[in-house]
């Protein structure tokens, strides 16, 4: 059992959401070193007892259970897989668990790499955005063998309130595309509402009171729509992070010969607004492409 005495946590992408996801386990009482590209983005993890790491490969030497959650595939592969990766400088019986939306081939290359290393890989992405990462109700989509996550449940309790084991390696981030597809066509019905209201002449607050508990209602139609209202586009999920999601779930239903219109359209939309300078905003920032 993975205990605060006998386990020592790495943390490694402390953004939006890691630096929420990693304050929930220094909080239960496990000792955490942190390592991000930009120093700045843990201050507030070192000022609270967490301890800082200099590289991933500091991490992998120091740490017996290793977390991840970065920005893009290549930015895993190199984590990982890289000279200086964890896979290469973990010790033996080492977890290690990505929790970066990332395609499911590279999570299942990178568990044969641990495995032969003796290390319990798990690819475990995650929904909810910042605010379900900081009130630790994020859901948690789950890869890898049964025995390594029923281990690892405990800590993955300390982060969300949804936790599925889903299979296989790999079968966490086939859910996550599962989840990222139908986030992107409803983000679409969202907007939409939202801009009809406000051009009917019509309260959209009012109208959000109505529309969120009946049977349109949905956890971005909840959560998103007031920020669109309030004109606050701050991430809680990059849209450029967004379209990498939408091109790995369209590479993935292509090769198993499925047509994906609603993601197809929803992935133009957003391309749109990147190349109009957005792709820093947060998802709900899909609201502007209804203006001039």
């Amino acid at each position: 059992m993975l205990t605060p005495e006998n386990t020592r946590i790495g943390f490694i992408g402390t953004g939006v959401m890691g630096r929420s996801m990693a304050g929930h386990l220094l909080k239960a009482g496990y000792p955490v070193i942190v390592y991000n590209r930009t120093r700045d983005k843990a201050t507030e993890l070192i000022e609270n007892g967490a301890a800082w790491a200099s590289s991933p490969k500091e991490i992998a030497e120091r740490a017996n259970v290793v977390f991840t959650i970065v920005g893009y595939p290549k930015d895993v592969e190199e984590v990982y897989l890289g000279e200086d990766g964890i896979v290469a400088h973990a010790k033996p019986h080492t977890y290690v668990i990505d929790m970066t939306t990332s395609t499911p081939t590279l999570a299942e290359q990178i568990y044969q790499a641990a495995k032969e290393r003796e290390l319990f890989a798990v690819d475990a992405p995650v929904s909810g955005g910042d605010v379900g990462a900081k009130e630790a109700r994020l859901s948690i989509m789950v890869g890898g063998d049964r025995d390594v996550y029923d281990e690892l449940e405990p800590l993955f309790k300390l982060l969300g309130s949804n936790i599925v084991y889903q299979g296989k390696a790999g079968a966490g981030q086939h859910t996550k595309m599962c989840n990222q597809i139908a986030i992107a066509t409803n983000m679409i019905g969202v907007c939409e509402a939202m801009v009809y209201a406000e051009k009917a002449g019509l309260n959209p607050e009012k109208v959000l009171t109505s529309i969120s508990f009946g049977a349109a209602g949905s956890w971005s139609l909840s959560n998103l729509a007031p920020r669109m209202i309030n004109g606050n586009f701050m991430p809680g999920f990059y849209i450029k992070h967004f379209i990498k999601d939408m091109k790995i779930a369209l590479a993935e239903a292509d090769a198993m010969g499925m047509e994906t219109p609603g993601l197809s359209l929803a992935k133009s939309m957003y391309d749109s607004l990147a190349q109009r300078g957005e792709e820093d905003s947060g998802t709900q920032a899909l609201y502007k492409y209804w203006q001039d």
